[in-house]
């Protein structure tokens, strides 16, 4: 059985080279290509990307018209824009709206975001299409649209800013691939609960949870429970944020990074490695207002740490269990974790664990857990 789909795309080099989503062209045995003029191409894949959704095509065409490409970091909210594309397959539509957001991340749409959100319609079809501004200047590549039960445009559409759509379809004209930078951390958001226990002023940045070793954040110094401020003199906002940002960063530069080190400032010059695939990433822990009363720890043993495949250096205690519904659970912490550190503070076993959570000065309890060889912060109590 045949089956077909539809989509929308961008010329982006006027000897037919065109920018589209990855979904757009997926798992497709045959691409075809209708410009505004009725002639139609059979289109060859040059390369994608699945990770920001973008994918490059080109057609055997000379002398082809191009947008030409705006500025998406000078975006502001309130602009004029329109979405061009062949939505249901009714032929070239252009809707028109305002950006309502940018920057937009945390949609788990994508691995990589940084949307700009628009309320200009977007429906099935739009995808791969171009977003404009009110000079006639491609900003962005349509998307996606927040998932709804009832189907279709609800306002809330997102477009890949060209910015970032420039940076990965340069990388795939290039060598057909797309490289990114990496300084061997995983981040995590600073949660108010986090906020607290790290006495900072303000719930933004990216706190670090795990810093490789001999990577390229170790050898500067960047420790675990440092956050990130800002990089080359950018507010980072959270830790989608530092992920786009050390992702689109060339490996083999240097970029300087402003940490928040124990309520102290400062600023370190970091090299941008090469990231490797596939890379870790961090589960998200959520907030928590209560302490740890009703979990269940015990010592850690050589076949717990066999069970759960981790190096058999690894010290703590280990989750045992923890009531549905808990507030231990509603903070994110889970069957399984092994709690390394208490306000900072290693603990070996259950004895370390009881001195350090007697020795707090409040209810408030910042731990440090190891979840399948990942660590990460989580905070209970407080407030």
């Amino acid at each position: 059985m045949r089956v077909r789909s539809l989509g929308s795309g961008v010329v982006i080099r006027n000897d037919g080279y065109i920018l589209t989503n990855d979904h757009v062209v997926a798992s497709a045995s045959e691409i075809k290509v209708a410009l505004s003029d009725r002639r139609e191409f059979d289109a060859k894949l040059v390369g994608v990307d699945s990770k920001t959704d973008l994918a490059v095509l080109k057609i055997d065409a000379r002398d082809l018209k191009v947008l030409p490409q705006g500025d998406s970091s000078k975006l502001r909210v309130g602009d004029l824009a329109f979405a061009i594309g062949n939505p249901f397959g009714i032929g070239q539509t252009v809707t028109m709206g305002i950006v309502s957001a940018t920057e937009r991340g945390n949609i788990d749409i994508e691995k990589y975001e940084d949307f700009i959100q628009t309320d200009a319609a977007i429906n099935p079809g739009n995808s791969g299409g171009a977003l404009i501004n009110a000079r006639g200047e491609l900003i962005g590549i349509n998307t996606q649209i927040l998932p709804s039960a009832g189907g279709g445009n609800q306002g809330i559409g997102f477009a890949i800013p060209i910015n970032m759509a420039r940076y990965v379809a340069n990388q795939i004209l290039k060598s057909g691939k797309v490289t990114r930078g990496s300084i061997g951390v995983i981040v995590q958001d600073v949660t108010p609960a986090l906020a607290q226990a790290f006495k900072l002023e303000n719930v933004q940045g990216a706190l670090i949870s795990q810093v490789a070793v001999n990577g390229p954040a170790a050898r500067t110094g960047i420790q675990r429970g440092d956050v990130v401020s800002a990089m080359n003199g950018a507010p980072i906002r959270d830790m989608n944020d530092l992920r786009v940002r050390l992702a689109m960063a060339r490996p083999g530069t240097t970029a300087k990074l402003k940490l928040l080190r124990d309520g102290k400032e400062q600023e370190l010059p970091v090299e941008i490695a090469l990231l490797p695939e596939p890379s870790a990433n961090p589960q998200k822990p959520r907030q928590n207002e209560s302490a740890i009363a009703g979990v269940q720890l015990q010592d850690l043993n050589a076949q717990m740490l066999r069970e759960l495949g981790l190096p058999p250096e690894i010290q703590g205690v280990i989750v045992a269990n923890i009531p549905d519904g808990s507030p231990a659970e509603a903070a994110g912490l889970n069957r399984g974790d092994v709690i390394q550190e208490v306000n900072r503070n290693p603990v070996a076993n259950m004895n370390d664990f009881r001195k350090a959570v007697a020795a707090a000065e409040s209810r408030q309890l910042l731990l440090l857990i190891n979840r399948g060889g990942t660590t990460m912060f989580v905070a209970l109590g407080g407030q």
